[in-house]
């Protein structure tokens, strides 16, 4: 499958119903957290991962993919990008066949790894503005990238 990394197609989240974010945190600020509970709100199925914690927001907090009870449909990427690339192998182990790496970091080896495996991925872009039914700032984000041919 071909790698989405310019303009990632809304026919991406067709079918997923389940999201494994790796790399939430207890912290506030950091961005897996936060996606998270609103890929939550918006209705999907979603695990956290982080390897050392065992609970998040109340729910079972996993300490890898091959932990989790369910294939998930789609992995969010969020850690820093020397683990991207373990998340990769385990993405594809598992049978997952689409990962979302997070805006902000430089995974191109991951990127490039997950085509390589034949996984469908997006990079440098926020799933917040195509995951369900977007709202707020992130609604806006996405009228604005239509508008400039940069969906």
């Amino acid at each position: 499958m071909a790698n989405m990394t310019t303009p990632p197609k809304a026919e991406f989240f067709n079918n997923v119903k389940t999201i494994a974010v790796v790399g939430v945190s207890m912290s506030e600020m950091k961005f897996g957290s936060a996606a998270y509970r609103e890929l939550k709100k918006r209705g999907f199925e979603v695990f956290p991962l982080h390897p050392s914690l065992k609970t998040f927001d109340g729910a079972i907090c996993y300490a890898s993919l091959a932990d989790l009870p369910v294939t998930p449909d789609c992995v969010l990427v969020t850690v820093k990008p020397a683990q991207a690339e373990a998340v990769v192998k385990q993405t594809a182990n598992r049978g997952t066949k689409k990962v979302w790496f997070q805006q902000g970091r430089n995974v191109s080896e991951a990127v490039r790894l997950a085509d390589q495996l034949g996984l469908q991925s997006v990079d440098g872009r926020c799933i917040l503005m195509y995951a369900g039914s977007v709202t707020g700032i992130h609604k806006v984000h996405r009228f604005l990238n239509r508008l400039f041919g940069r969906n």
